[in-house]
């Protein structure tokens, strides 16, 4: 008998469905890493301001998330639950995501006006295309292996897409500005939006939804919402979702602040001319570094772009042993010893490298690119297999309840990634605001601190709590296998 649910997918399948990453993360990768430093830098709003802005956001997540999931999961077309659910917000999504980063002449209330409106607007979007995307995941297949290779090739574009973003945005600002960084960041996004909006339609046309809820079962939000409060793996995901894009995001906005003041320009400047980054008063240069320089990477001897090209350089170097460690290392260990036992380890071991950032002379630019490196490294077999887990999470909820509410699920997860992303943001906002920051001026010592404080020790820490959330997720390798099993034969009798 054909079993369409656990058959393997074509390779095209999996392409199609992780180039939906790859889109949403050219609008997630801008708001962890830049969109902090966007608004205190570019469009001026003190940074403590900008944090209540991002942390404001998720007060209205809470309402939207579980609504979504429960959209999605009430939605039949022809096309499925939750496929159609990305071809109707591509376009929006992308609208919104040029307005969270343009920047109006107004007022100092005018300002905080449009960017916690643009911005609460564009999450609730993100919310509305991200829960019903990574709820396809969970139903393309039930086929553990499988569900473990789309994630790796899903992540493999995401990363591809977070390569892009961080090594190209800030380069790209300078040379579409052209000494106007507002209308840099403008035509940036432009161009990251329209490419989003194309990702998302390969997405949606590419792909099937296969695994489809128990034969009878009504919708029951109420008991939807019973059934994940007392998923103790549901609940371990949550907390681990928090902790982790609170990091991320708290993180990526401290390390555009660490790299534009705490890092020294000047020894910044040499490093980049061992890899020919930079451009020296008559020299000649080939075609390589004319190519590069249309898109803003060298450096001029002035120092004026040396952060914008030395941080791009510093994501590129992360963002490629990134990408080798999840095509070689992720689906390899968790094959080998279960999704659980790979994430709490490597999780542990990128909390100790982030703690470095720390320790490491302004000076070192060597020593600051080896622990980005290694950290890069530890942290890469983690990146496919959250959402993988999360399917795991949906699957055993049916297992344990005889229900299935993949939409729902996910929305919860989506709220915690979300919630994370604004907490992330705010911590930072808060630390650099309390310790002295302002913005486009030489630091004190004490902002200094609190800038390497934001980029290290903090995100160390958070990253250790969700290593003890992992603790209490207790469906191991063994475990899921005997789970996967009976649904199938369940499914086959259905």
């Amino acid at each position: 008998m054909n079993k369409p649910a656990s058959q393997k997918l074509k390779l095209r399948e999996k392409i199609g469905y992780s180039l939906g990453d790859g889109s949403a993360n050219l609008v997630f990768q801008m708001m962890m890493m830049f969109q902090m430093y966007f608004y205190t830098d570019v469009f001026g709003i003190k940074a403590t301001t900008a944090g209540f802005i991002l942390l404001f956001a998720r007060f209205f997540d809470a309402f939207v998330d579980p609504v979504v999931g429960i959209l999605s999961d009430k939605t039949n077309t022809r096309w499925g639950k939750y496929r159609p659910w990305i071809l109707w917000t591509a376009i929006p999504f992308a609208v919104f995501f040029v307005l969270a980063f343009t920047t109006p002449d107004l007022n100092e209330r005018g300002k905080i006006l449009w960017a916690g409106i643009s911005y609460t607007i564009l999450m609730s979007l993100y919310s509305f295309n991200n829960t019903p995307y990574s709820s396809l995941g969970g139903v393309m297949t039930s086929n553990i292996k499988e569900r473990t290779s789309i994630s790796s090739i899903r992540f493999i574009t995401a990363t591809i897409a977070t390569f892009v973003v961080q090594g190209l945005t800030l380069p790209l600002v300078a040379k579409f500005g052209q000494g106007n960084e507002q209308l840099g960041w403008f035509y940036t996004i432009f161009l990251f939006a329209g490419i989003a909006v194309v990702l998302f339609l390969v997405t949606f046309f590419s792909t099937r939804e296969r695994v489809n809820p128990p034969v009878g079962q009504k919708s029951n939000v109420k008991q939807d919402f019973r059934d994940i409060i007392k998923n103790s793996p549901w609940r371990s995901m949550f907390i681990l979702t928090l902790f982790l894009f609170t990091t991320l995001a708290l993180w990526g906005s401290s390390m555009s602040y660490y790299f534009n003041y705490v890092v020294d320009k000047a020894e910044l400047y040499n490093f980049l001319q061992l890899f020919g980054l930079v451009n020296v008063d008559g020299d000649s240069y080939g075609v390589w570094h004319t190519f590069l320089d249309a898109f803003g990477l060298i450096a001029q001897s002035d120092l004026s772009n040396v952060f914008a090209v030395g941080f791009s350089l510093f994501n590129m170097f992360g963002q490629f042993v990134t990408l080798l460690g999840v095509m070689l290392l992720s689906s390899f260990l968790s094959n080998i010893f279960g999704k659980r036992r790979v994430f709490m380890i490597c999780l542990a071991i990128t909390a100790v490298f982030t703690s470095m950032f720390f320790f490491v002379s302004p000076e070192n630019i060597k020593g600051i690119f080896i622990i980005n490196i290694l950290k890069s490294l530890a942290y890469a077999p983690t990146i496919p297999l959250l959402w993988a887990m999360m399917g795991d999470v949906a699957d055993y909820s049916e297992y344990k309840n005889h229900r299935r509410a993949t939409g729902f699920v996910f929305a919860g997860v989506v709220f915690a990634l979300k919630l994370g992303l604004g907490l992330g943001g705010a911590i930072c906002g808060g630390i650099i605001d309390g310790f002295g920051f302002v913005a486009n001026q030489e630091q004190t010592e004490s902002a200094l601190f609190g800038i390497k404080l934001s980029a290290s020790i903090i995100p160390a820490i958070t990253f250790f709590i969700g290593v003890i959330a992992l603790i209490f997720y207790k469906i191991s390798k063994e475990y899921n296998e005997k789970m996967q099993a009976e649904l199938e034969l369940r499914r086959v009798d259905n």
